[in-house]
């Protein structure tokens, strides 16, 4: 690799060449040090949303603010257009508002923190870390009201401010910060276990200069950057179609009676470059519901997709961004205008990966995955208890993961992989609740030659008076099932009272009030399964029932007969295989359990709920 100048903080710095071992060493010295930051902050954070579920994400990058390393990133990218400030040595910036920093966060909950890291007067890379805070002062605990209709009720904005400057701690501005919430005390706790990460990844980059030379530091993370490009490269030609294809899913409702919400995207290639253009996507939405995705995380999802896909020894980070060109309709539900709320954005988020997989595959059927847990389900529950102590918990659950090529969805897993459930045993000890129950959802995952992941069901009881808020979808809409396979299951939510009447709550609400003793079933969906369900081997639905994933009933969709004892009946499964073949439509690319249409007239009688009113679309004016 030839020498290059790097022009940095107005320094020219010379970017050497870097043979492969030490190339190597860098790189990996890079991953341990972002690895480390997790520790870090998993091990010093007080919020169980990041100490137990590991609601963060650091990154290092390079001196222009593109990730190396990391699991979630361009977060600097929409900083740095969004903030027309000096950087200098010492600093450390903080910020959780998406409208000034071009959706680098995407809602106020998320505190984002980005450290310039120097050496010599230079700025040679960044490191950043954002973690999801508890409360940051919304109208609800937890700040992530479902029916905010714009985004002062939603918390604190914190426009990108220095919170460290030159080495000091505005410790003024961040006793403001931690007033605004019901939970001061993590809140701090947790923005100091982000600044110790910011710390450790900046003495992690100048060990290694200090060994290697700021030069070959500068030309390792160029190439470990072109190494990825090129990777990238030969996966975009190999996958996207020179042809158009289009694609489009929905969010179920928005949380105040309307839905569902259409997300539309065409993908084609031209040359070298994939475009993805979401035209035809609705209308922000009034409530909370609205995404602002920024192009360039679109890119790091879609880059976090291909290399999971299909090489997970790839370096992940941003060296192939300039190989997709994304277009994303200004006011549209996933660009929405200043001052729409964005706090409830996850079901956005996350249903992103479903419009992904569905439009990358229509080219490559062979290679789609069906669709899955797309989505961060939030239960939120405080109040006071008997000795008059505020609690409030922020829990994230887990669902289904879809059918895939190679082979069945892992059962109650996340979205995110790396997030890991709360253990029971922690939520029994600092909240006053009592896990009842906690398991997988037999025949939630869609029947398939590959078997979708099941959802989960837990049974929360709920230990003293407070209020709960509930954050999930797919609860209309089925998570369908592709090449055969059938849709998973759909979610559900039913609170029994102390007198046992029951009542079956909306998937996103808040302020529901709950007494000693009251039981909810939090039920999550399941992933849609993958291929012809009648090619499945009929010893694998048997070990399924014997495992507890698939009931009697539900081994009929394999069109496997089962006795009593979880033993397949051969001759009867044959006989129902050949009875189903006969009397089904001709398969489909994709099955999604029936038009909208059909699916809103049978919603009642297999929901308990009212189906949505279409949407009624009003984009509010900028506010400046």
């Amino acid at each position: 690799m030839s020498a290059r100048i790097i022009e940095t903080n107005k320094v020219k710095i010379e970017a050497t060449e870097v043979d492969s071992i030490n190339l190597d060493i860098i790189e990996n010295a890079l991953r341990n040090a972002r690895s480390e930051m997790d520790a870090v902050l998993f091990r010093t954070a007080m919020s169980p949303g990041i100490r137990e579920q590991h609601d963060a994400f650091p990154m290092i990058a390079n001196h222009d603010g593109k990730m190396v390393v990391g699991q979630f990133g361009s977060f600097i990218h929409g900083f740095l257009e969004g903030y027309d400030g000096t950087v200098e040595e010492g600093d450390v910036f903080l910020t959780n508002d998406p409208y000034s920093t071009n959706g680098a966060v995407s809602h106020l909950n998320d505190w984002l923190t980005l450290m310039p890291i120097f050496d010599g007067g230079k700025l040679v890379s960044w490191a950043a870390m954002f973690g999801h805070m508890t409360d940051n002062g919304g109208k609800v605990p937890g700040s992530l009201p479902t029916d905010a209709m714009q985004i002062f009720e939603e918390g604190l904005q914190i426009p990108p401010v220095k919170i460290i400057r030159g080495g000091e701690l505005n410790s003024e501005l961040l006793n403001v910060l931690v007033r605004n919430s019901r939970v001061p005390d993590w809140n701090r706790s947790d923005f100091n276990a982000i600044i110790a990460a910011l710390r450790l990844a900046e003495r992690r980059v100048r060990e290694i200069i200090q060994r290697f030379g700021v030069g070959s530091y500068m030309a390792a993370t160029n190439e470990m950057l072109d190494r990825n490009k090129r990777a990238m490269s030969a996966i975009i030609k190999m996958v996207i179609p020179e042809k158009k294809a289009y694609f489009e899913d929905y969010i179920d409702d928005d949380g105040i009676g309307m839905g569902p919400y259409k997300i539309a995207c065409s993908l084609w290639r031209e040359g070298d470059i994939a475009y993805f253009d979401f035209e035809g996507t609705d209308p922000q939405s009034m409530s909370s519901i609205n995404f602002y995705l920024n192009e360039e995380m679109f890119k790091m999802f879609l880059g976090a997709f291909f290399i999971n896909l299909f090489d997970p020894q790839i370096l992940f980070n941003d060296g192939f961004y300039e190989l997709v060109d994304v277009k994303i309709p200004d006011g549209s539900i996933l660009k929405p205008k200043r001052p729409a709320a964005l706090s409830c954005r996850t079901h956005l988020l996350g249903r992103i990966f479903d419009i992904m997989g569905g439009v990358l595959g229509m080219g490559a059927p062979d290679a789609l995955n069906a669709a899955g847990f797309s989505d961060s389900p939030h239960l939120m529950y405080s109040g006071y208890d008997s000795r008059d102590e505020w609690y409030q918990l922020f829990q994230i659950g887990f669902g289904g993961i879809p059918g895939r090529p190679a082979g069945d969805g892992p059962d109650g897993h996340s979205l995110w992989p790396s997030f890991t459930n709360v253990p029971n045993e922690y939520l029994e000890s600092y909240f006053p609740l009592r896990i009842l129950r906690y398991e997988s959802i037999a025949d939630s995952g869609g029947a398939g030659l590959n078997r979708g992941g099941n959802g989960v069901s837990v049974l929360y009881e709920f230990l003293e008076p407070g209020q709960i808020s509930i954050h999930d979808d797919r609860w209309l809409t089925y998570p369908w099932g592709v090449n055969g396979g059938l849709p998973g299951g759909r979610s559900s939510k039913k609170l029994v009272r102390t007198d046992g009447s029951v009542e079956w709550l909306p998937s996103k609400c808040d302020r529901i009030f709950v007494e000693k003793g009251d039981q909810l079933y939090y039920n999550t969906w399941g992933g849609g399964g993958w291929g012809d369900p009648l090619k499945r081997d009929p010893q694998k639905v048997a070990d399924d029932f014997n495992r507890g994933l698939v009931t009697i009933d539900g081994a009929k969709n394999y069109g496997v007969v089962l006795t009593a004892d979880g033993v397949v009946d051969v001759p009867k499964t044959q006989e129902l295989r050949q009875k189903i073949e006969k009397e089904r439509k001709p398969i489909e690319l994709f099955n999604r359990g029936g038009t909208i249409e059909e699916i809103k007239a049978r919603c009642f009688e297999e929901t308990h709920l009212m189906p949505p009113k279409s949407p009624t679309f009003k984009v509010r004016a900028q506010v400046k």
